[in-house]
């Protein structure tokens, strides 16, 4: 499912219009990341919780020269599900 089946099955289970649902998840989607940026997690009961995870610089390998390529630190957006998603699921 994709972002724009995702605003149609909501549309149809709500009194909204497509246009209107596009907008809310939007704004989601906006809200999410900058308060990800900001350090802050996302938690939404009965989905899950979204938090951003700093990874520490480390030397790699290039697969194809075998050369050492030192990879900076960044940051990265983790999902952990919650309890009744996983229950759901199994």
């Amino acid at each position: 499912m994709n972002k724009n089946d995702l605003v149609k099955v909501i549309a149809d289970k709500t009194d909204l219009t497509q246009k209107e649902v596009a907008v809310v998840i939007e704004e989601f989607i906006d809200v999410t990341t900058k308060a990800l940026k900001a350090g802050e997690e996302v938690a939404i009961a009965g989905l899950g919780k979204f938090v951003a995870k700093t990874r520490k610089p480390r030397t790699s390998i290039n697969p194809r020269t075998k050369e050492k390529v030192k990879v900076p630190a960044s940051k990265a957006a983790t999902f952990k599900c919650a309890k009744a998603l996983k229950d759901a699921l199994n």
